[in-house]
């Protein structure tokens, strides 16, 4: 590994002027469990590397009535440690507590999941249901994208040079609505999904019928999916067993999986089928406040 300057600013600008003037050449680092194995095992490269532990706006966790403001460098145990947070987002809750040991949460964030852009990013797929933006800073000021434009590629995403992203915000949860993450892996901790899935359902006040749906998937693509036919099939629909099955039926067609080392073709539109399925029904209980 080749020597790389390292610089801390504790200010926004400061950090875009930093990212600017390197290009390409410059890394930001919110907690460093993705970047830093990646720069020794040559995957990247980078002539600095910017850490983002020390700016304000990206280490703000805020939790108002219009919802969820996340920095994009707070890491994973401070969200779930949050009774507040816990509370209103337990689908965000699921897959932050999964992301590798104790240790990997007291540093690895959610933006930087979604700035790594892995297919596999679990944290991912509940950002995309719950409706999240991501908020950009760079040398031509600000803009928003939605989360699932984010990401464009395997390891890539939609930040230009010289931009940050600096947080994650979601909108306040609406009535009568859940989400729930699930993946399957190989065994019970510090691996990566064979597939993943996030749904999230609006009930209507009677808890009987689902007035929209939104499913996206982990580790079935090139990037995250937002199975889109899949959730708009349920809009206006009765809560039945025939719907979540059809619902399950299209997110596994929208997935594109390849067969790896880690599982098949076919095992992965199968368990998308299957984890749909299940977050559906995790997410119609915690809507109906029964979990």
């Amino acid at each position: 590994m080749r020597a790389i300057d390292y610089q801390a600013p504790t200010s926004l600008s400061e950090a875009v002027s930093i990212m600017a003037a390197n290009g390409d050449r410059a890394r930001p680092l919110a907690g460093g469990t993705d970047v830093l194995v990646q720069l020794r095992g040559g995957r990247r490269e980078a002539d600095v590397v910017v850490d983002t532990k020390k700016i304000p706006e990206l280490n703000t966790l805020n939790l108002s009535d219009s919802g969820l403001q996340l920095g994009a460098a707070v890491p994973c145990y401070r969200i779930y440690q949050d009774s507040a947070v816990a509370a209103a987002y337990p689908g965000l809750i699921d897959a932050a507590g999964m992301i590798g040991s104790i240790q990997i949460q007291g540093r690895a964030t959610v933006g930087g999941n979604l700035c790594n852009a892995a297919p596999s990013g679990d944290t991912i797929p509940p950002v995309i249901t719950l409706g999240g933006e991501a908020h950009i800073n760079g040398p031509n000021g600000w803009r928003t994208l939605p989360a699932e434009d984010f990401c464009t590629g395997p390891g890539r995403n939609a930040l230009e040079n010289g931009e940050l992203l600096v947080a994650i915000q979601l909108p306040a949860p609406a009535a009568n609505s859940g989400t729930a993450y699930l993946r399957f892996i190989p065994r019970n901790e510090m691996d990566i999904a064979v597939a993943g899935v996030s749904s999230t359902v609006q009930l209507d006040a009677s808890g009987q019928t689902i007035q929209s749906a939104r499913i996206a998937l982990a580790s079935v693509g090139p990037t995250p999916i937002l199975a889109t036919a899949a959730g708009d099939s349920l809009a206006g629909k009765a809560v039945s067993d025939e719907a979540i099955a059809e619902a399950g039926r299209l997110a596994s067609e929208a997935a594109t999986p390849i067969t790896d080392m880690r599982g098949t073709i076919r095992q992965r539109h199968h368990l998308v089928d299957v984890l749909t399925r299940r977050t559906l029904n995790i997410a119609i209980r915690r809507a109906r406040g029964e979990e």
